[in-house]
């Protein structure tokens, strides 16, 4: 994707009507105040006014229809003032960017948190005694007791994370109904199906739980290993799946996630405990559609072959937004919370500081997540109803598509640990998270752009983040298709693979489906600009257009349309359900 050089500027050359009557070049022309109607000639965010056409130095011309004065236009003896705008604060990387979204621009921002329960464990508890459907955990327990096995998953979403997060309880409810039915902590399995993402280490394992159940719990906790030798192949869907040990040894397996994305919890994390072939299939057209999502087919293939051999149930959460206390308060829900930062004294000050501190002072806001409502039931019948109770809950809802929509990147990764993010993880939180979670329709029209801001510059944390090198490697001339396909047979190596089973880093693979994660979104957009880049060579080879700043950006969205474009600014984090609405006739 290339722009052509003529498309960079604004629109068409302005003329204006010198002493003489003659045409002057457009680039003296930008010296004065635009007169056209269309946004096409407009050059920034803020520019949305416009008023009717009026000679500046021609015979005649009068004083009044090229005086600026109050902040507006008098013109033929009327006053025209500019309408309010809006400034919002957009995060990229770990810097606070000011956009002044126009009045035909849209603010995209998830509504406030919702009342959430008083007793997560109580919730959680009364969810496995009267399940959705199917029978509850009582009559699924042997009465000799027995073993048991609970699939979790590391609390990578959504961002951003908490430190008291509310799937600590859900797990000790899990937990204490099990020893309640029979069956001591001792005989409890913990597995963390983290698919191909980093292993766990202690710390992260330590804090799926809290401490005081940390201390009494003993039972044992198994980190999944996509490429263990003993994984246990059972049929489903007719292809063959292999799934970790504990799954089918068990009397009694309890899934506890909660309801993110189709990808995410419930059946999902069942196949983050299979093997790897089944993790590289696992895709989805959207995060919050089963329709066309190879990874809920396979997840329900799982669970169906599970089914026969060992009795399943799920408990799926469905998670507020995050409430942020102290400087961050209110945001990004309330407007007073925008003006309070855009505003403060701080702000430039928090902008000087180095890059490490600025992301150490986003990391230590302290956070508060609830817990709407608990479901229980089959994993896909419990995950299903708590996703569309969550997709009503924190969705936005438009009016129409968008032509072009923005979309800030934090400084952070979509899996644990957090660290700084390479250009493909902010590709995959942009177009890979961000516009995949959508309902009924995309929500950015064919054709459409897509801004991601961010300084798009390639490091790689070490060691996490290694086999990154080698899909840039194998992209350096551009995301073609059969040079990714040989890059990837070639990153699976002995040294890669023992690298991610003693939990340096990801799978050799992951760098892959990263990449295919962005797929469904770039089939529908036009072009993908990277404002604020810092690494050009790095988004060439993503098929992006690096820009140096939203600005220009923003320029070249409206050069490339006929009328004022639809753009969408999404404050984020939290990332939310997008949903469209089609207009009324």
């Amino acid at each position: 994707m290339f722009v052509k050089p003529s498309s960079a500027f604004v629109g068409n050359p302005s003329v204006v009507a010198s002493s003489s009557g003659s045409a002057k070049n457009a680039r003296y022309a930008r010296l004065l105040p635009s007169t056209r109607k269309s946004s096409a000639s407009r050059a920034g965010p803020s520019s949305s006014w416009s008023s009717a056409p009026v000679r500046v130095f021609g015979i005649g011309a009068s004083l009044r229809g090229g005086l600026a004065t109050f902040g507006g236009w008098i013109e033929r003896g009327v006053l025209y003032r500019r309408a309010p705008m809006l400034r919002v604060p957009m995060l990229a990387g770990s810097r606070l960017v000011v956009v002044t979204a126009d009045e035909d621009e849209l603010v995209l921002r998830p509504p406030p948190p919702a009342a959430g329960v008083a007793d997560v464990r109580a919730a959680v508890r009364d969810a496995l005694r009267f399940p959705l459907a199917g029978e509850p955990l009582e009559a699924l327990v042997p009465r000799r007791g027995g073993r048991a096995t609970i699939v979790v998953e590391p609390p990578s979403l959504p961002l951003p994370g908490t430190d008291r997060d509310p799937r600590q309880d859900a797990i000790a409810a899990a937990v204490d109904e099990l020893e309640r039915l029979g069956i001591s902590s001792g005989y409890q399995t913990l597995l963390v199906a983290g698919g191909l993402a980093r292993r766990p280490g202690h710390d992260v394992v330590a804090n799926l739980v809290s401490p005081d159940f940390g201390r009494r719990f003993h039972g044992h906790v198994e980190v999944h290993d996509v490429e263990r030798d003993d994984l246990v192949e059972v049929v489903g869907g007719g292809f063959p799946l292999r799934v970790h040990p504990s799954l089918v040894r068990a009397d009694v397996v309890v899934v506890v996630t909660a309801a993110e994305t189709v990808l995410h919890g419930g059946p999902a994390a069942l196949v983050g405990a299979a093997n790897r072939e089944a993790l590289r299939s696992a895709g989805a057209w959207s995060l919050l559609e089963t329709t066309a999502s190879q990874g809920w087919r396979t997840a329900l293939a799982l669970e169906r072959a599970l089914v026969g051999r060992v009795p399943l149930i799920g408990a799926s959460l469905v998670l507020n937004h995050p409430r942020a206390t102290g400087a961050a308060r209110g945001y990004p829900y309330d407007d007073e919370a925008l003006e309070r930062i855009v505003d403060s004294p701080f702000r430039r000050v928090f902008g000087l500081l180095p890059g490490s501190v600025r992301a150490t002072i986003l990391r230590s806001l302290p956070l508060e997540r609830s817990v709407a409502a608990a479901f229980a039931g089959p994993p896909s019948v419990a995950h299903a109803e708590a996703l569309i109770r969550g997709v009503e809950l924190r969705g936005a809802t438009i009016d129409g598509e968008l032509d072009a929509i923005c979309i800030g990147v934090p400084r952070t990764t979509p899996s644990l640990p957090r660290e700084r993010p390479n250009p493909l993880l902010v590709a995959q939180l942009g177009l890979g998270l961000a516009l995949r979670l959508w309902r009924d329709a995309f929500p950015v029209r064919e054709g459409g752009t897509a801004i991601l801001l961010s300084r798009f510059q390639r490091r790689f944390a070490h060691p996490t983040q290694q086999p990154y090198r080698a899909f840039f490697a194998a992209a350096r001339n551009g995301p073609d298709p059969e040079a990714l396909g040989r890059g990837e047979q070639q990153a699976v190596d002995a040294r890669a693979v023992e690298a991610y089973r003693a939990g340096r880093t990801v799978h050799p693979l992951q760098p892959f489906v990263d990449w295919n994660s962005c797929a469904p979104a770039l089939s529908s957009l036009g072009q993908v600009l990277v404002a604020g880049c810092r690494d050009a060579a790095a988004a060439r080879s993503l098929g992006f257009v690096p820009t140096h700043g939203l600005g220009a950006a923003l320029t070249m969205t409206r050069g490339w349309t006929d009328r004022p474009p639809r753009i969408g600014f999404l404050l984020s984090p939290p990332y939310f359900p997008l949903r469209v609405s089609t207009p009324s006739r």
